[in-house]
């Protein structure tokens, strides 16, 4: 049976703790390994960003349906759901000579390299009545890598700092490093691999992307390992205690802890609508068909760079100072403000006047929301991350489990399962309108239905995933001084292990 502790009161913490248990004497990581550590997020979505293509060789150059393809990739995001708490309980009784997350940082890296390889370069070439099983196969191997090292992203900052003002850090350096990632794949992607090859549906264009992505991702594998290297250890496993976790302990966790509950809220909705939004398909709609020129996202892609690193470092020292709660609140906020915005400029204005070569209002407006938009909502997003060790450092202090792979797995469980309708949503949104063997793409010409599925897929998901997170952020009550206190009493409990260790 679970012991429950009786937290100590926060008032009273100064007398109770030695000054080396202090508060405000934090075990701090150094910058360079926030920074390094980063690079695992980047390692992973850089892949995502390669596989939220995977429609466009699936229909293109596999030559599976697209309603087809769009139910698969749902049926699998599933999977992928399923799978986490499974590795999140493997990742919290993995304690060896090589820690307990650097073996899933490289296992998962290795097991998505094998995999797309596979995937893009030979789904094809296998005989028709075996290509479909061959996709589903490969697709449900390279979640299960996924899953692998992305669970260490929401798992492994826990032992990185328990300092509440450094722990928004490690978005400052996510969100730049997406933002840099992104970026490049963009211009790479819209001004350099489909003018290259014609076309979205070629089998070279991908067998070029694949090798690219594997490249980057090698790299920013490596810089997370180094990163986290040092703090793999179990002496900052928690209070420093074992506590043994089972299966029947993640009910208990999600049951009992209502930040838990309210953040993947949050989160699940915020990354449904994202899912939607930022989707290539929509791009493609957007970009390519109402604006009329899909360089034009590659051209925003690059000027997005600078913007969201400035907006990163800003909203993530407001985090740090006034607590992460209330950063989310704010980009939260922002992101309603501006998306709204977009939405009226296309609607009521004339789309096809927004280019680099005809500076006008439309341009200019255009730019200005789409450019501080897109930063807020990265932060917004981006801030969900340092919240996750939040809610396991409160399950620690509630009830005494260390259970940061299983907390990280439960939260990216719900939000997989919610958000993995995302390409359900559009393949029959746009099925509705016509498009049920292939997704439009940049030849497809300009309708009414195409704007206004478009401005449903683009700013109306993201809407009601922002309302959603909104309301939840009501009932979710770890802010800067609860995290405070939290933090004082596990140390205090740690320092009491230590002592009795000696004794």
């Amino acid at each position: 049976m679970q012991t429950t502790h009786k937290p100590t009161e926060a008032v009273a913490v100064d007398k109770i703790l030695p000054k080396s248990a202090n508060p405000k004497n934090y075990r701090r990581a150094k910058i360079w390994q926030m920074g390094f550590f980063a690079a695992n997020n980047s390692a992973t979505n850089i892949y995502m960003f390669l596989m939220m293509n995977v429609a466009y060789f699936a229909t293109g150059v596999v030559g599976l349906g697209t309603v087809l393809v769009s139910t698969l990739i749902t049926g699998s995001r599933m999977f992928d759901g399923i799978t986490d708490p499974i590795i999140g309980l493997w990742i919290d009784k993995t304690d060896g000579k090589y820690g307990k997350f650097r073996p899933f940082m490289l296992a998962g890296y290795l097991t998505m390299t094998v995999v797309v390889l596979l995937l893009f370069f030979t789904n094809h070439l296998v005989p028709d009545p075996l290509r479909l099983p061959y996709f589903i196969l490969l697709y449900l191997l390279y979640i299960i890598g996924y899953t692998f090292q992305t669970a260490v992203t929401k798992s492994g900052q826990s032992v990185l700092t328990n300092d509440p003002e450094q722990r928004p850090l490690f978005s400052t350096f996510d969100i730049s490093m997406t933002s840099l990632l992104f970026a490049g794949a963009g211009i790479y992607l819209a001004n350099y691999l489909v003018p290259k090859y014609g076309t979205f549906n070629s089998a070279a264009l991908f067998a070029e992307f694949t090798l690219t992505v594997i490249a980057i991702s090698g790299i920013l594998t490596t810089l997370a390992i180094i990163g986290i290297w040092e703090k793999d250890r179990t002496e900052f496993f928690g209070t420093g205690k074992a506590v043994k976790i089972t299966l029947k302990d993640m009910w208990q966790i999600l049951k009992g802890n209502r930040p838990l509950q309210m953040l993947i809220v949050a989160a699940s909705t915020d990354k449904l609508g994202q899912t939607i939004a930022g989707n290539s398909i929509v791009m493609v709609m957007l970009f390519g068909i109402i604006i009329g020129d899909y360089g034009l996202f590659g051209v925003i892609s690059g000027i997005l760079l600078i913007p969201n690193i400035i907006i990163a470092i800003f909203g993530t020292r407001m985090a740090g100072k006034f607590g992460t709660k209330k950063g989310y609140i704010g980009a939260t906020w922002l992101s309603m403000i501006t998306y709204g915005g977009m939405f009226l400029l296309i609607v009521f204005g004339d789309p096809s006047q927004i280019s680099m070569s005809n500076m006008g209002f439309m341009t200019i407006a255009f730019l200005s929301l789409y450019v501080i938009g897109n930063g807020v909502r990265t932060l917004s997003g981006g801030l969900v991350i340092p919240m996750i060790p939040d809610v396991t450092d409160y399950e620690t202090y509630r009830t005494g489990r260390y259970a940061p792979g299983v907390m990280g797995t439960i939260f990216s469980f719900v939000d997989k399962m919610i958000s993995s309708f995302g390409q359900t949503v559009i393949g029959i949104t746009l099925a509705f309108i016509g498009f049920d063997q292939i997704f439009p793409d940049v030849t497809t010409p300009y309708s009414d239905e195409i704007l206004w599925v478009t401005m449903f897929l683009f700013v109306g998901t993201l809407m009601f995933a922002w309302i959603a997170s909104l309301v939840a952020m009501k009932f979710y009550d770890l802010d800067k001084a609860k995290m405070e206190e939290i933090q004082a009493e596990i140390e205090s409990r740690r320092q009491e292990v230590l002592h009795n260790k000696e004794i």
